[in-house]
């Protein structure tokens, strides 16, 4: 019997999340399995990867197969590398202890790369609120200018009026008199 670990879709239609599980080559994608490892949602930004690293570890020891998605979940959560210094350590080019010095550095660094692309995520979004403000403020002054020169003009255009009312009705007045006299 053929083992693989794999991914098994749950969630509704254009949002998907997965189950890591471990299968029988011939069930189906979201049917029967041997057991569940962790899940993945690739919904968020990063990824959210909750895995069981010592089933993992223990199941590819066995000799389960990855699928390539979850070759690359097992890469990017150090399985993989944690096997591969085991296997150093039964060929006898190291021992136990300096496996796990070299996987606790590997881990700091890769705990250090996920850190700084969730500050610069965090950093560019309150950038980008920063900059959307900034200029939604921009387009209230202008508008407000607009409507105070709008304004300015009507009560111009008023005012000129107004002047040529008293004008017309002094006119009239004094056209009213000549003609009474």
């Amino acid at each position: 019997m053929a083992v693989k670990i794999r991914l098994a879709r749950h969630g509704r239609k254009r949002y998907a999340y997965y189950h890591i599980v471990i299968a029988d080559s011939r069930a189906p994608r979201d049917g029967r399995y041997i057991e569940r490892i962790g899940s993945y949602n690739p919904n968020t930004n990063p990824a959210t990867i909750n895995l069981n690293f010592d089933k993992a570890l223990t199941w590819l020891g066995n000799g389960a197969q990855p699928t390539e998605t979850c070759r690359a979940i097992l890469s990017y959560k150090g399985v993989l590398m944690k096997k591969h210094l085991l296997e150093g350590v039964k060929k006898g080019a190291f021992d136990l202890a300096q496996a796990e010095v070299r996987f606790n550095a590997w881990l700091a660094a890769k705990e250090g790369k996920v850190q700084a692309k969730v500050e610069s995520l965090s950093g560019a979004k309150v950038t980008a609120d920063k900059d959307r403000l900034e200029a939604e403020l921009k387009v209230n002054a202008n508008r407000v200018q607009a409507i105070a020169a709008r304004k300015a003009e009507l009560e111009a255009i008023a005012k000129a009026a107004a002047e040529e009312t008293v004008a017309d009705e002094a006119t009239e007045e004094a056209t009213e008199e000549t003609q009474g006299e």
